[in-house]
């Protein structure tokens, strides 16, 4: 019986949780003149396609240069993370306890000052509005998780791995690429993931860094599509809608992936 009624409550709190989406999809189906019926219609009967029409016809541009900001904040985040992670855990520089301390206090930063920062060094620099900036904007939140995350996942692959590769001749890049990425899986799939979450859902930085560019997320296609559109709410949601599918899909996908990957670390044998 007890079991039952936790059962119960955890259905009930997921549905209050989750209804908020479900509200976001009904609305996307739901036809301009019934947007104000009263009481609201829980279901789209007489439901609408124009909100994704206008979608696939508007926000297309904004969802392609968003796909790019996110595949080039994974590459870039991979490329710096794992090889620090990896000589943090296995090569014990000199400074390296203060170096994963400085990381984590990185992380504390708020992004609206990084953001300040950022728009005055590419305001000098010549790369305001640009895709490549924020690319490199949004890597700055994604590289000290991933190294952290490296660190604490390649710190408990066994020492023999390593020590077998050296017998054998390889070198330390060898060693990093031919034996620690491949079983470290786990991590390279949640540091992607955060990496590409962090750049797609990313407002601050677009907002400053890419606000008069000529291509631009999709978190600023919703907000211009908004001030533009704002009596067209099935439309509006449409496009919420399409923005989440990416999202959701990566992490439906990639949930086992993670849960191995945010423990790495936790426990020592």
């Amino acid at each position: 019986m007890s079991r039952a009624l936790k059962t119960v409550a955890g259905l009930g709190l997921t549905a209050v949780m989750l209804f908020p989406v479900y509200w976001m999809i009904n609305v996307s189906f739901t036809r301009d003149t019934d947007m104000r019926a009263d009481p609201p219609h829980l279901f789209p009967f007489d439901g609408t396609l124009e909100g994704y029409r206008a979608v696939l016809d508007q926000q297309l541009p904004y969802l392609g240069t968003s796909l790019l900001i996110g595949v080039g904040t994974v590459a870039v985040t991979l490329a710096l993370s794992a090889p620090a992670g990896y000589s943090l855990a296995k090569l014990r520089p000199r400074g390296g306890g203060a170096l994963s301390f400085v990381l984590l206090i990185a992380q504390m930063i708020p992004g609206i000052i990084m953001a300040m920062g950022f728009y005055a060094i590419y305001l000098r620099a010549g790369v305001l509005n640009s895709v490549a900036g924020l690319i490199l904007a949004d890597s700055t939140i994604a590289v000290p998780f991933g190294v952290l995350i490296f660190a604490a996942f390649m710190a408990g692959i066994p020492a023999e791995l390593t020590d077998a590769a050296m017998i054998d001749g390889a070198s330390r890049w060898r060693t990093f690429r031919s034996v620690i990425l491949p079983v470290s899986r786990n991590a390279i799939v949640t540091v992607s993931l955060f990496a590409f979450l962090w750049a797609w859902s990313d407002f601050v930085f677009a907002a400053t860094l890419d606000g008069g560019g000529a291509h631009q997320p999709i978190t600023l296609g919703i907000y211009h599509y908004i001030g533009n559109n704002n009596q067209q709410w099935n439309a509006i949601m449409a496009t919420a809608v399409v923005a989440s599918v990416p999202a959701t899909v990566l992490l439906i996908l990639a949930q086992r992936y993670v849960a191995a990957g945010v423990t790495a670390g936790a426990v020592k044998d």
